[in-house]
């Protein structure tokens, strides 16, 4: 399911004292099965943005068309929209209410007027993908699991529906280490077995730089760069710096190799890379 953004631009409390220019005459373009990080610091617009790609906010001017149908147009129906492009907010286990785990991921599936034989294979099918035993979990109350068994569930329930784009904003905020590589091992293999576009936001550039495809940096409401991480990160580090955010922790130290006079190649963004190009060094220097 392809996006395709088009001048578009939200304004907080237009015309009061103290409105906000939240996302300021962006246009991008976002295709089929992409896995697209989204970055930004606080206040740049990257929430604005992710309630605009599934109708939850209208813009005041621009246009946003998926799979070329225009959901800005007023008085439309965004009911089909909201099926097929899912959106899993930050701390989304704050949403769990449900007695049980098996009614909480029914829900949107039963919002969507199937019958019950469709909506129990739609629960055991999103419990399996996101790594949760329908026998061993289905009657258990969402509020007794680990913050991060929590936040799969949360997935979960989003998933049942189906949908062709997946929506996640900071997944991984309030887990350890280990609960955050957890979520993010989940999130490739769903963009990988389900054929679906992602948009994933996260403060963590070492993360991005490891996941997406594409990269959409974002300063003060307007895109600051989109491409490749390998060309984000590389290109434009001291830019990246100087608008409050980070670079990946290799290429840093790449960079700081570089300045020792170390033969380090400068396009490193993983720490797979990084391995192989000091052993490479090393190796050189014997």
């Amino acid at each position: 399911m392809s996006i395709k953004v088009r001048n578009l631009t939200y304004i907080y409390d237009e015309g009061m004292p103290f409105e906000n220019r939240a996302i300021d005459d962006i246009s991008f373009d976002i295709e089929d099965n992409d896995f697209v990080g989204l970055i930004g610091h606080t206040g740049s617009g990257k929430s604005t943005l992710i309630q605009h790609l599934n109708g939850l906010l209208k813009p005041s001017s621009g246009s946003i068309y998926i799979n070329d149908f225009e959901i800005t147009q007023k008085d439309i129906n965004l009911t089909e929209i909201r099926k097929r492009v899912g959106v899993v907010f930050q701390y989304p286990e704050y949403q769990l209410f449900e007695e049980t785990i098996e009614k909480d991921i029914a829900f949107g599936p039963g919002n969507m007027g199937l019958d019950q034989e469709e909506i129990t294979k739609r629960v055991k099918a999103s419990m399996e993908a996101v790594g949760l035993d329908y026998e061993k979990y289905r009657e258990k109350s969402p509020f007794e699991l680990s913050g991060g068994q929590k936040r799969r569930v949360a997935i979960a329930g989003v998933i049942a529906m189906d949908p062709e784009v997946l929506i996640l904003d900071e997944p991984t905020a309030g887990l350890d280490p280990g609960g955050r590589e957890e979520i993010f091992e989940l999130i490739k293999k769903l963009h990988r077995e389900r054929n679906i576009t992602v948009i994933l936001s996260s403060h963590s550039m070492d993360d991005m730089a490891k996941l997406v495809k594409t990269l959409i940096v974002m300063n003060k409401g307007k895109i600051e760069f989109m491409g490749n991480p390998r060309e984000v990160f590389n290109n434009n580090a001291h830019r990246l710096k100087e608008i409050g955010l980070d670079i990946p922790q290799v290429l840093e130290l790449a960079i700081k190799l570089r300045e020792k006079g170390f033969d380090i190649r400068q396009d490193i963004i993983t720490p797979e890379e990084a391995k192989d190009e000091i052993l490479r060094v090393i190796g050189g220097r014997k």
